[in-house]
């Protein structure tokens, strides 16, 4: 065996360097998936609660680090236009058994997360943790009257169509200093006596590229140019 060595030294020492190279390759790319990881940004928006347009939308923060969320935005596609508002503050509370719920337990109140609280969703969101944005429901009636639009229970009338309600989150993550977002588009469905709600993809959309994020830089500087934002842009 030794001999054997002895006579193919240079051949084992190469074999040896491929396998010492192999071994550094791919601990940098552990190295490399792991940084990246905790680099990227991981929000999730999906239905909590119920299933249909009654549902709670939930935005969840899956990122390494905290997240601060800095904008929510809803866009509701329509028949006569797109109506585009920033939801980021609440104006109705998502049910009236949550609020007297925390009254009476204590506890439950001083868990819950203040951003609910406060009346506004703008604020840091921990790692692994949730909040909710109002139901699907409510978030369609208030872009319904920001749009003009005449409801009976959640169905527009005078022949409009709902076609879409797409939710979009804009956050600061970290040191970065672009910001970051998330969005999911909901497609309304026709159900009896009430519309459904389901998600148009199977996965929350990242915006986290450059174009992305200079993109979501000007819808900032859209947001807070007016203190009340919201718009409708004619339909095709």
């Amino acid at each position: 065996m030794f001999d054997w060595v002895s006579q193919h030294g240079d051949n084992v020492s190469v074999l040896t360097d491929v396998g010492t190279l192999i071994v550094w390759v791919v601990y940098a790319q552990l190295l490399y998936f792991s940084f990246r990881r905790q680099r990227r940004p991981r929000l999730l928006i999906n239905r909590g609660r119920k299933k249909d347009i009654d549902a709670l939308c939930i935005i969840s923060n899956m990122s390494a680090e905290p997240v601060f969320i800095q904008h929510v935005v809803a866009e509701l596609a329509t028949s006569h236009g797109v109506v585009r508002v920033d939801v980021t503050d609440r104006t109705e509370s998502y049910g009236d058994g949550d609020d007297s719920r925390q009254e009476s337990d204590p506890k439950l109140a001083a868990d819950s997360s203040p951003i609910v609280r406060d009346g506004s969703h703008q604020g840091p969101l921990g790692s692994g943790h949730f909040v909710h944005i109002d139901s699907f429901g409510a978030l369609t009636r208030r872009l319904a009257h920001d749009g003009g639009f005449e409801m009976a229970g959640y169905r527009p009338l005078n022949d409009v169509v709902f076609r879409s309600l797409t939710i979009r989150i804009i956050c600061i993550y970290g040191s970065e200093d672009l910001p970051v977002g998330a969005e999911r588009c909901f497609e309304f469905i026709d159900q009896q006596p009430d519309c459904g709600l389901v998600p148009a993809t199977w996965d929350t959309k990242r915006l986290s590229s450059h174009w992305q994020r200079r993109r979501l830089c000007r819808e900032i500087r859209q947001l807070n140019s007016k203190d009340e934002f919201s718009s409708v842009s004619p339909g095709a």
